[in-house]
């Protein structure tokens, strides 16, 4: 084993790969990075087996090397606790590569001389789909699929930046087959109509649009302004929900499902004025009966005069009574379109 140091040292490179494998946030300057390797050593002092590398930035690779190459399998380990890992050919990443964000989420994608060529997918911390398409130089391209903790996702062809945006995008409810089809920038709706997702032979989605749909646009609430439209319902939630006299004594209206349902299924939205947390504390309880918590600065009301479903049912989750026994969750991690 042998052990040096210096900013070229054993004919490694001091420039740091991300899992787009760029080498710099400036493509035109070389960074000079001081690095110490430790591993075997060819006849000509270069790296030649399995070595680590370790830079001035605290960034680390592990891996073979065959005079003074990265050749076979390797790893990055980056300060921020994220890492990049596979086959190495010539000093370039090459084939299927595995990002590890600092959070957990994970990129599989396929790698050309160290570039994103090819199909790729993520995940989320939790194992979850969140990414599925094609990159091309490091760049997302073509059709592509973005999914949402709640089961939704958006379908569409991106733009040369990578981004969701286009007219003709849709976003696909967690049921899978009902859809918002129209105009999106970067994954949010501008407009669209209502569609159903039709599965095609070649696997490739297809829209077919609700005759005399109506129009929805991005519309999310203000501290003043619930909606600017508050009698348009959410179609997905009409489908599972209806609001009628609660069962439980004195508690008002409820919401009811109109079908029987599986566990962990998104059953209605729960949208409102956004207020602060002091501005609840500080007024009468009696008016937060329609509140909830979304974060730690801000809570979602529903206030008077849209209580009533005939001033108000662009989204019914508020019509929920709280019980001590429940059977049903509110989770804020799920993907809300406003409009």
């Amino acid at each position: 084993m042998g052990a040096r140091r210096s900013s070229h040292c054993c004919g490694v490179e001091g420039s740091l790969a991300g899992p787009c494998g760029m080498d710099s946030e400036d493509e035109n300057v070389e960074e000079v990075v001081e690095v110490v390797c430790l591993g075997p050593l060819d006849e000509d002092d270069q790296l030649h087996g399995f070595c680590t590398v370790t830079y001035s930035t605290s960034d680390r690779f592990e891996g073979h090397f065959i005079h003074g190459e990265k050749n076979g399998k390797g790893k990055f380990f980056f300060f921020d606790g994220s890492a990049l890992e596979g086959f190495y050919v010539d000093d370039s990443l090459q084939g299927q590569g595995l990002y590890t964000y600092e959070d957990g989420a994970v990129l599989h994608g396929t790698y050309v001389d160290g570039e994103l060529n090819g199909p790729a997918q993520e995940c989320d911390a939790e194992g979850r789909l969140a990414f599925k398409g094609q990159y091309k130089e490091n760049n997302r391209c073509g059709e592509c699929w973005i999914y949402y903790p709640d089961g939704g996702c958006v379908f569409g062809e991106v733009n040369e930046d990578g981004e969701m945006t286009g007219e003709s995008v849709a976003y696909i409810y967690p049921d899978g087959h009902t859809a918002l089809y129209g105009s999106f920038v970067d994954c949010d709706i501008i407009k669209a109509r209502l569609a159903t997702l039709i599965a095609s032979e070649s696997g490739r989605p297809r829209f077919e649009i609700t005759p005399n749909s109506p129009l929805y646009t991005y519309d999310k609430s203000t501290s003043t302004c619930i909606t600017a439209h508050s009698l348009l319902p959410d179609p997905y939630e009409n489908q599972r929900v209806f609001v009628a006299d609660s069962l439980i004594k004195g508690a008002g209206e409820g919401l009811f499902a109109k079908t029987d349902t599986d566990t962990d299924t998104v059953m209605a939205f729960y949208n409102g004025v956004r207020i602060t947390h002091s501005e609840v504390n500080s007024r009468d309880w009696v008016l937060n009966g329609n509140t909830i918590s979304l974060d730690n600065d801000t809570v979602i009301d529903v206030p008077q005069p849209f209580v009533s479903t005939e001033t108000y049912c662009a989204s019914l989750g508020h019509k929920a009574n709280h019980s001590f026994i429940p059977n049903c969750k509110y989770d804020t991690r799920l993907w809300f379109i406003g409009w």
